[in-house]
């Protein structure tokens, strides 16, 4: 099974965990050969994977020596579970702020790497999450409250899982405006959503960030 199918599935268990009033176990997307192109229209946006270095932060999982980066929620079982992108490069050693249950071990670090769309390949030493202090990105909304409602911004959260597919990870309405968690975005996305529904209405938020300089 790809992964992207392999994510999908994963995302429908999820839904009806959350029906159920459970924790979701959220997927991380990654596209497969038949992924549709990159575009402005929502039904068919997809960003072409980072050129260079990326930042990401998540919990690092690895089962039995299968390692994987999730960017998006993780399940609150004992060990966490999640569904993320395979994890190149990843030694435990030297590395602290781990936990380990049976052969799963895990922790949350700040990983530098490349990004191929599928893989996520590390090529820097990670960052224990607790100590990471990534520089603070500018407000997209400079600061000013949308106008939106709260009633068609949760509108707008109900048809976003089934429009964006597996880049969808998870959405929140705050001052006006839905943040929409992506693993990764070139602004693609953000150019589909406003496309739309128009500018500052929802605003994409990737969870992987171009190493500046």
């Amino acid at each position: 099974m790809s992964p992207h199918r392999r994510v999908s599935v994963l995302r429908a268990a999820a839904v009806s965990i959350i029906a159920a009033g459970a924790l979701a176990l959220s997927a991380c997307a990654t596209p497969s050969a038949d992924a549709p192109p990159p575009g402005a229209s929502l039904d068919n946006a997809w960003p072409d994977p980072p050129k260079g270095e990326v930042v990401a932060t998540g919990t690092v999982l690895d089962k039995g020596g299968d390692a994987e980066l999730c960017v998006g929620p993780v399940a609150e079982s004992w060990p966490p579970q999640c569904s993320g992108f395979p994890l190149e490069g990843w030694s435990w050693e030297g590395v602290e702020g781990s936990e380990s249950s049976g052969d799963v071990t895990w922790g949350a670090y700040a990983v530098t790497g490349t990004f191929d769309g599928e893989t996520f390949t590390v090529t820097q030493p990670p960052i224990m999450l607790a100590l990471y202090d990534p520089v603070r990105p500018d407000d997209p909304a400079g600061g000013v409250e949308g106008e939106t409602s709260e009633a068609r911004l949760l509108e707008i959260q109900e048809e976003l899982p089934s429009k964006m597919g597996d880049a969808y990870l998870s959405s929140y309405p705050d001052r006006g405006y839905l943040w929409v968690d992506v693993p990764w975005d070139d602004g693609t996305w953000q150019e589909a959503v406003d496309a739309e529904y128009g500018e500052k209405v929802v605003f994409i938020n990737s969870m992987m960030r171009e190493v500046s300089g």
